[in-house]
């Protein structure tokens, strides 16, 4: 079964992470797909926008802690959680200089990784019934490379209790502080996403390239290399004795004693 469906609808290419059962963990696999599925669309001259939501009931759970947790200790297991730090920062720096808007429909929870990829998005609406969170700090890890996206789209000083506390807040709260643009009813989700994207549809597909160049390589000049020293924080806690007992944890379905 593929990770990841593409759909297109006139102006309007869709993304569904398909992995429900999973709650559309960011496997190594998906991580593939959906790069894939990125450099399909850009080559699709007819494509104008792309749509990104989730199959099932989530968005996205974020990374997929169980696969994490497989990789144990030593240099082997850190090299790779470097190349998984890494792989997901180049899918966001994809996402971030893709040619085309991107619009996020988040249909459920949109949690620690899978927070990333909708703020990797231009523009984002959400069920009223979705929630949005980074628990990474209760799982003995760090939001390394979503913290400065984080940051860039509703500022530092929003972001901190996000990052700090590890709670979750509800659509009401993340459209108070912009991380969400525009609530909608569930059924209604995926017709308001398409007619954001033929509304897109309307302008002049060079002109929108040079927007988003200018807000996220020019205002955001710093963001690339924030995302780099992200990644970089990111493997070097999965290392710590935190972490390993964080997803052993998570796992076993407990509550983590940390050291």
């Amino acid at each position: 079964m593929s990770l990841v469906k593409i759909l297109a609808h006139q102006h309007a290419g869709t993304i569904v992470l398909n992995r429900p059962e999973k709650r559309n963990a960011l496997s190594r696999e998906l991580l593939a797909e959906l790069e894939g599925a990125f450099r399909a669309f850009h080559r699709e001259k007819a494509i104008r926008a792309v749509v990104i939501t989730g199959a099932g009931s989530a968005f996205c759970a974020g990374m997929d802690l169980a696969e994490m947790q497989t990789l144990g200790t030593g240099e082997e297991a850190e090299a790779r959680f470097q190349e998984d730090a890494e792989n997901y920062r180049d899918l966001l720096e994809l996402m971030l200089r893709f040619p085309k808007p991107l619009i996020a429909a988040v249909n459920g929870p949109a949690v620690a990784g899978g927070l990333g990829i909708m703020l990797a998005c231009d523009i984002v609406i959400a069920a009223a019934e979705s929630h949005f969170g980074l628990p990474e700090p209760r799982r003995g890890v760090v939001a390394g490379i979503v913290s400065p996206l984080l940051a860039f789209r509703i500022g530092a000083g929003q972001a901190a209790p996000l990052l700090l506390t590890g709670r979750m807040i509800d659509g009401d709260e993340a459209h108070r502080i912009g991380l969400v643009h525009e609530l909608v009813s569930h059924d209604l989700l995926w017709a308001r996403a398409t007619l954001i994207a033929e509304e897109i549809a309307l302008n002049a597909p060079e002109a929108l390239l040079l927007t988003k160049r200018m807000l996220n390589e020019v205002i955001g000049e710093q963001l690339f290399t924030q995302l780099s020293a992200g990644a970089a924080v990111s493997a070097a806690a999965r290392t710590t004795e935190s972490a390993a007992e964080g997803l052993r944890a998570f796992v076993e379905k407990r509550t983590p004693v940390w050291p």
